[in-house]
């Protein structure tokens, strides 16, 4: 027997409602309909906006007021910032311009540095990769290859341009032989300590079940791998970068560093300083760029 239970209408009044956001129109449809909730007004972190813009302008300030404080001086010889920022524009009008082999804009010069360096880079990390692999694997080649990547690591990367020139009789493919020496160690050690610092337990497993050697590498070895590899990548591509400004210098030719050392012969100093921020602007791209493309493939330990 159900007893029906009927409520007057101060009573119903008094009774708290089902939920922060419902009530009931008993007169209309005798059920109870949700009342939207009033949209909250978007909060907007000031303090963090400032404290991510402020610091980097202060720093670029700072910077432009040394740099007009030491041009400022008769003897320096240095352009002062806006006499810099003229001629940027003059040389950003057509950066693509080409007026033969020894007179083109500074687009094409980049362009054919990012060539060189993306082929050396290359060649490294075919080479390199599987190499730290390897090392990292074997006990035996770990022990045989330290002392060389230890010996010849340390070895400025300029120095092994003469040894390029003497092999390819050209300075372009001696250009990507220095990039080529001076990218493939970071990939290798970062790649063989990768390897090794992979928990023995999974490796465990894996010979329990008797996987082959593919399988190990594709379904442990790899996944785990990734992370220190795409460190030893970004840092390959750094030194990469900085080292053929220097061989262009050396080696002549279409290329970024070439064209910094032109315009020292042509004592244009502000071309020099434009170069600067170029090189320093496109380094800084290439790092944003690998930073992102490791951070998708590193994988934090989510606790419970």
């Amino acid at each position: 027997m159900v007893a029906a239970v009927f409520h007057s209408p101060l009573e119903a009044s008094a009774t708290p409602a089902a939920g922060p956001a419902s009530s009931c129109i008993a007169a209309t449809t005798g059920a109870c309909a949700p009342i939207a909730a009033a949209p909250k007004k978007p909060t907007r972190d000031f303090q963090g906006l400032w404290m991510a813009v402020l610091p980097p302008v202060l720093g670029l300030a700072l910077l432009v007021l040394v740099w007009q404080a030491i041009a400022a001086t008769s003897a320096s010889g240095i352009p002062k910032p806006l006499e810099t920022w003229a001629q940027a524009l003059q040389v950003f009008s057509d950066p693509f311009y080409y007026a033969g082999p020894n007179d083109q804009g500074i687009g094409w010069n980049v362009l054919a540095s990012l060539e060189r360096v993306a082929l050396g880079f290359g060649l490294a990390a075919l080479v390199g990769m599987p190499a730290g692999f390897a090392i990292g694997r074997s006990e035996f080649l770990s022990r045989m290859f330290n002392p060389l990547i230890s010996l010849l690591r340390p070895v400025s990367p300029l120095a092994w341009l003469p040894i390029g020139l003497l092999v390819f009789k050209s300075a372009d493919p001696a250009a990507i032989w220095t990039i080529f020496i001076c990218s493939i160690w970071p990939m290798i050690i970062n790649t063989a300590v990768g390897v090794q610092r992979v928990p023995q337990d999974y490796l465990n497993v894996a010979r329990v079940l008797n996987l082959s050697e593919w399988k190990i590498f594709t379904k442990i070895l790899f996944p785990a791998v990734l992370p220190y590899l795409l460190t030893g990548v970004r840092l390959a591509v750094g030194t990469a970068w900085l080292v053929i400004v220097a061989a262009e210098m050396l080696t002549g030719g279409v290329g970024i560093g070439f064209w910094v050392w032109d315009e020292w012969n042509n004592l244009n100093v502000s071309n020099i300083i434009i170069a600067i921020f170029v090189i320093g602007i496109v380094g800084l791209l290439l790092e944003f760029a690998l930073i992102k493309l490791a951070s998708l493939f590193t994988y934090e330990e989510v606790k419970a």
